[in-house]
Formats: structure tokens, C-alpha cells, sequence
């Protein structure tokens, strides 16, 4: 890795490190190598800082799939009263382990994996990682299904899938029914980036004519995917562990309430081992933050009304005038008059 490439990873690890919640000034990244950044890093297992100093740029793509799966989460569930808030201070991408074993912990797993899972795989793609680039397997004009020939740059999903694993799953270690449902979601979150890759041609022949199709993968914009996950969340699979006869630690995840006994959630299936809490009140326990302050809807019925948002502690009325530049006309040559226009409005927020 050149001078000038290894500085650029430096400053994206450090831009990386910052979006945890914690600032280091950019004038003495240079200075600074991989091994002090990934150790200053909050929240990483030590298998997860052994690959950041291995693999720098590798972890830059994993910060961009973690923001993308948070800023993901936060607008599905924009209207609810768990927002996707992080309940750790320090602002670790995994704070959310504090979470309980809720639906809503399976939610922004499954999202926070597929957005690595994303974000590695167009990383290949746009040639910022050093170990892979476009699919081998579907280049050089081999011959692929419905007649056409796969050429251009298809997306390596494999190599996504497999790095975002090693790096996601390398924190669940214990043998833990929350170890086994974190791995299913994370597993979950993967399999929906797979199964939403798209294909995109080109036709060539003379006037227009296909006679002959150059073909390649592509990932869909990841709003496509989280829709997906969303659906999922909505029927996410209540479980149980599953011990076996002799075993001590929980071997598996069963469905709780199923007419097969043993019955396993499918791979896609988001699931959960507890029902979840309402969110209203501040609780560490639960990872709950609660919803004093939050904004909401007076005339809205739904969850982001302010009977729901606010569970019934009522809320406060916040009044302001809102001015802005309107009705501007041009003048030859060279001026511009507008009129003063205000509104007046009013915010709400729960007590």
C-alpha cells in the first residue's frame, strides 16, 4: 500500500473512529498507525482488533455499513417510540447489546449487518479494497443463463458476505441464547442483501438489435433492502433456546409457540427471545431511553401522535414565527425585490 493510499485509509479509519461518538484531530492522523486507532476504537472484540490493524481499509467500509444500517433504522421506525436510539454513552456502533433480547435488538442487528454487508461489497466494486474487486466468477464473457454474457463489473456478494461475517459474528462468543439470536439476525441481515441483488444489461447489435446481451450484478439502493427487513421485524419469530438432553449451554433457537415440537425459525426470519418493553420510560435495563422530549403529532391517531408517543404523560405546546425571503421579482438590470413572508407555528413534545 502506497504512502498516499495508506494516509487516505488512515484518515477514513479515523473518520470511522469518530462516527462512534469519539473526535481525534485530523492533523495528527499521519502520525498515527493503524494499531493505536483500532485500540481506541470503542466497543471492538479482540478478533474484531486484530482484523482492523490487519485490515484497515476493511474496517473504513464496516463504519460506512454501520451508518448506513443506523441512518436506516432511524428512518423506518421514525414515528414510533423506540427510534433506533443508542442506549451506550460512549456511542459504540454495538451499544446495542444493552438492548433487551427484544424484537426491536433483532431489527437494528439485522440492518447493521446487511449495511457491512452492503458497504463492503460496493466497496470491491468501486476498487477501495485491496483483497477483491469485481466477481471473477461472472466476468470475461463466460456464458450465463437466458443467453446472454456476464461482462462489466458485477458486485462480489461472496466476498461481502464473508468478510461482514467474520468481522459481525466475531463478537458472539458466548454460548448464550442472546449470542445465538444476535448471530441469526446478523445471518438474517446477510441473506437479505443476497437475495435482493439485481442484473442489469446492455444490448449490442447493429441498429439497435440485441442480438448479443452483456450482463452484471448490482446491489439495489439499500432503502429496497431495509423495506425488506422492516417486513420481517413486523412478523419477527418469538424463540426459545433449546438445550438438548445433555447439553448445558443452549445448542439451538426454537420457535416458542409452534405445533412441531423443536421447530427451528427459518434463516430469514428475524427473531427475538422477549417481548418488547414499551419504551415510554428511561430504563438501562432495557435500553430504553425513553420518550420525554421527543416531538410528535397532535392530530395524528398513529404511533407518532401524541397520546401514543407521549404513553399519556401529556405534552408541551412550543410556539414560534417562522420568516423567510417570498415573492421575489427580477429587476432589469440588476436587482431583486421580495416581500417578507411569516408564519406562525407551533411544535409539539411529551412530557
Amino acid at each position: 500500500m502506497g504512502a498516499s493510499r495508506h494516509s487516505q485509509v488512515l484518515i477514513a479509519l479515523v473518520l470511522t473512529y469518530c462516527a462512534c461518538g469519539n473526535f481525534l484531530a485530523l492533523s495528527s492522523v499521519v502520525a498515527l498507525g493503524a494499531n493505536i486507532i483500532c485500540n481506541k476504537i470503542p466497543g471492538l472484540a479482540p478478533r474484531q482488533r486484530a482484523l482492523c490493524r490487519s485490515r484497515p481499509d476493511a474496517l473504513v467500509a464496516v463504519g460506512e455499513g454501520a451508518r448506513l444500517g443506523l441512518a436506516e433504522c432511524q428512518y423506518l421506525v421514525r414515528h414510533m417510540r423506540w427510534n433506533c436510539s443508542n442506549p451506550d454513552p460512549r456511542g459504540s456502533m454495538f451499544g446495542y447489546e444493552r438492548m433487551a433480547a427484544s424484537r426491536e435488538a433483532a431489527l437494528i442487528y439485522s440492518l447493521t449487518s446487511a449495511g457491512v454487508t452492503y458497504a463492503i461489497t460496493q466497496s470491491c466494486s468501486r476498487g477501495n479494497l485491496s483483497q477483491c474487486g469485481c466477481d471473477k466468477g461472472k466476468r470475461d464473457g463466460r456464458l450465463a443463463p437466458e443467453g446472454f454474457r456476464w461482462g462489466g463489473c458485477s458486485a462480489d456478494i461472496k466476498f461481502g458476505l464473508q468478510l461482514a461475517r467474520k468481522f459481525m459474528d466475531a463478537r458472539e462468543i458466548a454460548e448464550t441464547a442472546r449470542s445465538l439470536m444476535n448471530l441469526h439476525n446478523n445471518r438474517a441481515g446477510r441473506k437479505a442483501v443476497k437475495s435482493s441483488m439485481g442484473t442489469e444489461c446492455k444490448c449490442h447489435g447493429v441498429s439497435g438489435s440485441c442480438t448479443m446481451k452483456t450482463c452484471w450484478t448490482t446491489l439495489p439502493p439499500f432503502r429496497r433492502i431495509g423495506d425488506d427487513i422492516y417486513r420481517r421485524y413486523r412478523k419477527s419469530k418469538l424463540v426459545e433456546p433449546y438445550l438438548g438432553r445433555r447439553a448445558r449451554t443452549p445448542i439451538s433457537l426454537v420457535l416458542k409457540r409452534s405445533k412441531r415440537k423443536h421447530r427451528k425459525p427459518r434463516r430469514k426470519h428475524l427473531v427475538h427471545l422477549e417481548r418488547s418493553p414499551n419504551y415510554c420510560d428511561h430504563d438501562p435495563s432495557t435500553g430504553s431511553l425513553g420518550t420525554v422530549g421527543r416531538k410528535c403529532n397532535r392530530t395524528s391517531k398513529g404511533t407518532d401522535g401524541c397520546d401514543l408517543m407521549c404513553c399519556g404523560r401529556g405534552y408541551n405546546t412550543h410556539q414560534y414565527t417562522r420568516t423567510w425571503q417570498c415573492n421575489c421579482k427580477f429587476h432589469w438590470c440588476c436587482r431583486v425585490n421580495c416581500h417578507r413572508c411569516s408564519e406562525r407555528t407551533e411544535e409539539y413534545t411529551c412530557k
